[in-house]
């Protein structure tokens, strides 16, 4: 998955968090139903890991650490960028956007990145 696809599916899990919160704040006793957007990306981005089964716990912890380490980099620096645009915003006193504006700018950014390629 590119890094621009990551990007735009932790603004959409962003935005959804967004949603839920506001049902939250409308209805505390309801239930809020998440979508199971992470869970669905998690399962497409992690790798299948094959461990030996002589592996001792030490090769074990190498195996999985060399394998997952690449991906959750790529998911911890989607949702860091998203998160210092936030802050930027909420920085800058802005009170002409909302976070939901902020995140629909940032998929809306890399969304142009995939037309001009």
């Amino acid at each position: 998955m590119e890094q621009r696809e990551i990007i735009q599916r932790v603004v959409g899990i962003l935005t959804e968090a967004i949603e839920m919160r506001r049902q939250v704040r409308e209805n505390p006793d309801g239930e809020v139903e998440p979508s199971g957007a992470v869970g669905t990306m998690l399962e497409e981005m992690l790798p299948r890991i094959e461990i030996p089964s002589d592996a001792t716990p030490i090769e074990v912890a190498e195996v999985v650490g060399r394998e997952l380490s690449p991906v959750i980099e790529q998911i911890t620096s989607a949702f860091a960028f998203s998160f210092a645009q936030l802050a930027e915003a909420h920085d800058e006193g802005r009170t002409d956007v909302t976070s939901a504006d902020v995140l629909q700018s940032i998929a809306l950014h890399f969304e142009d990145e995939v037309e001009e390629e």
